[in-house]
């Protein structure tokens, strides 16, 4: 089994961008971390991360894998692009953030990707990722 992880924009900026809210692990820390945890499931993960939304929706909709778990970050709450590629690319993708972002500004609480992923977890940082993890080893089958 094969899980896309994809990144979004500032993501890069992990472990320098506001570290109380967003903890101080780079995206390359957060990476090997979720890659160490799916190979225990006998998953593969490749990563993604940018900052264009095009490049974003292409990857959704070519890349061959069997999941997609997915920090669009802001795009998240704007982008309508991404929820049409999520919505007719015929995988589970499921939606992670590092931050609660029910309980932040009002634009964040806003989910563009409601009804279109098979799950949602945010909040407990590098965890929210894990759980994405083990739910699409759970649901796909690995």
């Amino acid at each position: 089994m094969k899980i896309l992880v994809i990144n979004g924009p500032n993501m890069d900026m992990l472990g320098k961008r506001n570290p109380a809210l967003y903890g101080d692990m780079t995206l390359k820390q957060l990476s090997k971390k979720v890659s160490d945890f799916a190979k225990k499931k006998g998953v593969k993960t490749v990563f993604f991360q940018s900052a264009c939304e095009g490049k974003i929706v292409r990857m959704i909709n070519r890349f061959p894998c069997d999941g997609i778990l997915l920090n669009a970050a802001a795009y998240s709450h704007t982008s309508i692009a991404i929820r049409d590629a999520i919505e007719c690319c015929g995988k589970k993708v499921v939606e992670v953030h590092l931050s609660d972002v029910t309980a932040r500004e009002d634009f964040r609480k806003v989910r563009m990707f409601d009804g279109v992923v098979a799950a949602c977890f945010y909040g407990k940082g590098l965890n929210s990722y894990l759980e994405g993890i083990d739910f699409l080893a759970t649901e796909v089958g690995a």
